[in-house]
């Protein structure tokens, strides 16, 4: 059964921990769930959220609850932690990559502390060797818990070293083949292990087929080659092909819900990863950028309406549409740029041709562009008394549709070329842009149409 954190759950806790009920704290903590744990303390001040920690008497639920805090909470709660309790009371019993990572949150001058304090030398070793890589690579995301047989070896020997090595994996996803230098040659499934005929040997029922990564290799093309593939784990292996690491699909996960929150904090127009309850300069510094250019662009825009005085004085009713027309070039644009963002994140577009991406985007713009000019048309032909309003409205919204469309087109393959995220073309630059592009068109028809009708 699921767990749910409810308002009345989290006051009758506060209570108990206000009143030191040791007994009834950990009563709780040991009935629940790491992860449920870790989404209590968002709603706990730190000396509460340390008081139940200390409580957890099972020192492996206790390692997984740090895990599984946000960066933001486990900062926070690492600072209030002697060096010695972070060893001892949740390094020790953590995966390797989850380990690094906790460490890699402390300040500099306490991570060498707290890895002198790793009774595990092995572990600290690796620790450190996994901090050397970039968190945003496939070696800053691999474990180094793995299941490995040597290729010459039969299959009885194999299950020996299986048995040996199963205590330091909690989930067996692949057995690894490698060779006398450690090099990755396939896998071997448990099944065909216990199948097998006595005296049978790995190397002649491994699997060759197997897909790997480069410890170099970027954190998001990891998950989008095991999303491709549909893999659970996926080795990690160095220059010359020795095998390294696993990376497991929680942190894969992990990557792909990150980049996800990424592009959308970007098409939003928010330039930094922050969350709500971030401090509010942090906030503030995330949200002004697109904000000022926001405000530049309206101003622009403001200036384009100006050099129309005279025109919109004369044709008074053509303010009334610009609304309109700025809201439909704005989301055009978006929709655009979002489809091809997407495209580009998956990966689905990239064997197409600039040309024929530009032309299936104008295709579809065409039709919305025709729909949408008709529907406009059709409602100022029967409520509005100019001819020349009626058709300048109609031909603007077409115009504006199209270009919308194919200025969200152009511009995150100009940035995908450029390499820069191309997610920050969905939000505000496009729409700003598209304001002021549409408002020029739409009065540029209208100076035309209305001089001719």
């Amino acid at each position: 059964m699921h767990f749910e954190l409810t308002r009345d759950f989290l006051d009758n806790l506060i209570e108990v921990i206000e009143k030191k009920d040791e007994k009834k704290a950990a009563e709780v903590m040991a009935e629940m769930r790491a992860v449920d744990i870790a989404e209590i303390y968002d709603s706990l001040n730190l000396d509460q959220a340390k008081y139940l920690f200390l409580l957890i008497e099972d020192r492996e639920k206790a390692a997984d609850v740090i895990a599984e805090l946000d960066d933001n909470d486990r900062s926070r709660f690492l600072k209030v932690l002697p060096d010695e309790v972070i060893a001892s009371k949740f390094i020790d019993h953590m995966d390797s990559d989850d380990a690094a990572d906790v460490i890699a949150d402390l300040p500099d001058e306490r991570q060498g502390e707290v890895i002198q304090k790793i009774k595990d030398i092995e572990q600290a070793g690796d620790i450190v060797d996994l901090m050397s890589y970039d968190e945003d690579t496939a070696g800053g995301l691999m474990g180094k818990e793995i299941i490995t047989v040597h290729i010459n070896d039969d299959v009885e020997k194999a299950i020996s070293e299986i048995r040996k090595q199963v205590d330091e994996v909690d989930d067996i996803y692949y057995v690894y083949v490698v060779d006398n230098d450690y090099i990755l040659r396939g896998t071997v499934s448990l099944t065909k292990l216990l199948l097998a005929s006595k005296g049978s040997e790995i190397k002649d029922i491994y699997n060759k087929d197997v897909i790997y990564v480069r410890a170099d290799m970027k954190a998001e093309d990891v998950a989008n080659l095991s999303d491709k593939y549909d893999l659970v784990a996926l080795p990690v292996v160095d220059e010359l092909g020795r095998l390294l690491g696993r990376i497991t699909f929680d942190d894969l996960v992990d990557v792909m819900r990150e980049e996800a929150e990424k592009d959308y904090q970007m098409m939003s127009g928010i330039s930094e990863d922050v969350e709500h309850s971030d401090k509010i300069w942090r906030l503030t510094r995330a949200r002004l950028p697109w904000l000022l250019v926001g405000l530049i662009g309206e101003i622009i825009g403001s200036k384009v309406l100006a050099g129309y005085e005279i025109q919109l004085a004369t044709h008074a009713a053509l303010a009334f549409f610009l609304p309109l027309i700025a809201a439909m070039g704005g989301n055009a644009g978006v929709q655009s740029a979002s489809i091809v963002v997407q495209g580009l994140a998956n990966g689905s577009i990239n064997m197409e041709s600039t040309f024929k991406k530009i032309f299936k985007e104008f295709s579809v713009a065409f039709i919305n562009g025709v729909i949408c000019a008709v529907i406009l048309f059709g409602y100022n032909f029967f409520f509005s008394d100019s001819f020349a309003l009626t058709l300048t409205v109609s031909v603007a919204l077409f115009s504006v549709i199209i270009f919308a469309s194919l200025f969200g087109t152009f511009v995150p393959l100009a940035l995908h070329k450029l390499k820069i995220d191309p997610a920050i073309a969905t939000g505000p630059f496009i729409t700003t842009s598209n304001d002021i592009f549409g408002l020029l068109i739409y009065m540029t028809i209208g100076g035309i149409l209305f001089t001719l009708i």
